[in-house]
């Protein structure tokens, strides 16, 4: 090999070069071994013994570790079980002249990452078990650094959520406590809701406001999921968007009123991609200007569709959009309508179809407009049309919003 690529292998291994430990009482393959992993790389320690061999493993960072079987003072499984007692990560590769079965099963059981026969003929399996070792070392690295990232990233809302952590009891009250209360504004206009979770903790949330006299803001939000990891995104969306009304004055204007719900929309669509939680929404956000009576509205994957119940009847409200927290750069459209002086609007998360007598989904969305032309007039109707309060455990979590004009 010329004179400048040996010196570019040589740089290129010493900045990759990676520490490995070879135990064994037997000096001629000691060496061996030693000097075809050193030609391959690597930086190889050495010791006659298990003890030499743990002091050396306690005094260097060492990544990888080869150690005979049978020895004496100490064997090979004592030094197994004693590097795996300091050190779960660093990888151990037993080798054995004697190919006994039940050696094979303890070394593996105690942690081993492969086990070689010896004599080793071909010093290539040692090299590919000892790469394959490495990369899998490397690899739960890699994730445990991720995983600490994540927790860094994730802090603030574990620090709102350590609650709900600790006790199941407590995160319910928590959520129950961020739900709004029923509201009924001056110009006849009430907002209420129901929330049934699957279980103690709900991944379905509902919030309302009448913002400055004049804007009657509406949403409900189906997070992805069950219990309590979906409730924490509840609970960092209330957050949310309560700070949005609050420092950035959404839904507070005629401007906000017009592209509004396609604003927070959006916001909370770049949060959650940043922040990777692992979670995606469905949404049904709405707005009601009280003195034109026109609403403004952004359907985002949202199942069934919201219903407009009139004395003409029921029927679905039109609308689609993809769900928020999947798809890095949407826009969704803003639908008007105006809206009759008397009608019920009324919105269910997907978890109502589940408790529906009917097969199909259409099947589900026909019964559903029929129970409703007859009972909407308020929230206490809409439970008992679909009799959620009957449902002893809901499959999945089932909330109901009611927006009402003239009942």
């Amino acid at each position: 090999m010329p004179a400048p690529e040996m010196a570019e292998r040589y740089q290129t291994m010493n900045e990759s070069c990676r520490t490995l430990l070879i135990i064994d009482d037997d000096k001629p393959v000691r060496h061996s071994i030693a000097a075809f992993l050193e030609d391959s790389g690597y930086n190889v320690l050495e010791a006659a013994d298990g003890p030499t061999g743990l002091a050396l493993f306690e005094a260097r960072d060492i990544e990888l570790v080869i150690t005979d079987l049978r020895m004496p003072t100490m064997d090979g499984l004592g030094v197994l079980k004693s590097l795996h007692e300091k050190s779960t990560d660093t990888p151990v590769i037993v080798i054995s002249g004697a190919g006994v079965m039940s050696d094979v099963v303890s070394a593996l059981r105690l942690g081993a990452a492969d086990y070689l026969i010896k004599p080793i003929v071909d010093m290539a399996v040692l090299e590919h078990s000892v790469e394959k070792a490495l990369e899998r070392r490397d690899l739960l690295a890699q994730n445990k650094k991720y995983r600490e990232k994540l927790e860094k990233v994730n802090k603030d809302l574990r620090d709102n959520l350590r609650v709900l952590e600790r006790d199941q009891l407590a995160g319910r009250q928590v959520q129950r406590r961020l739900l709004p209360k029923a509201l009924t504004t001056s110009e006849g206009y009430s907002a209420a809701h129901h929330i049934a979770p699957s279980l103690y903790l709900s991944g379905d949330f509902v919030d309302y406001a009448h913002i400055k006299g004049r804007y009657l803001a509406f949403y409900l939000a189906d997070v992805s999921g069950h219990g309590a990891s979906s409730a924490f995104v509840t609970i960092w969306l209330k957050h949310m968007v309560s700070r949005m009304v609050r420092e950035e004055g959404l839904f507070g204007d005629e401007a906000s009123f017009a592209d509004g719900a396609n604003h927070m929309l959006r916001s909370i669509n770049r949060e959650l991609n940043e922040t990777s939680l692992n979670h995606h929404l469905t949404f049904f956000v709405g707005v009601i200007d009280t003195h034109t009576q026109e609403m403004r509205y952004v359907v985002a994957g949202h199942l069934p569709m919201p219903l407009l119940v009139t004395d003409k009847g029921a029927e679905f409200i039109a609308g689609s959009g993809k769900p928020v927290g999947i798809f890095r750069d949407v826009n969704w459209k803003i639908h008007s309508q105006i809206l009759p002086e008397k009608f019920s609007l009324v919105c269910f998360s997907d978890g109502v179809l589940e408790i529906l007598p009917p097969k199909t989904l259409q099947e589900k969305e026909a019964y559903l407009l029929e129970l409703l032309a007859q009972k909407a007039q308020n929230l206490e109707a809409v439970c008992d049309a679909v009799g959620v309060d009957e449902v002893s455990a809901t499959p999945d979590d089932i909330a109901i919003l009611t927006i009402t004009r003239g009942y």
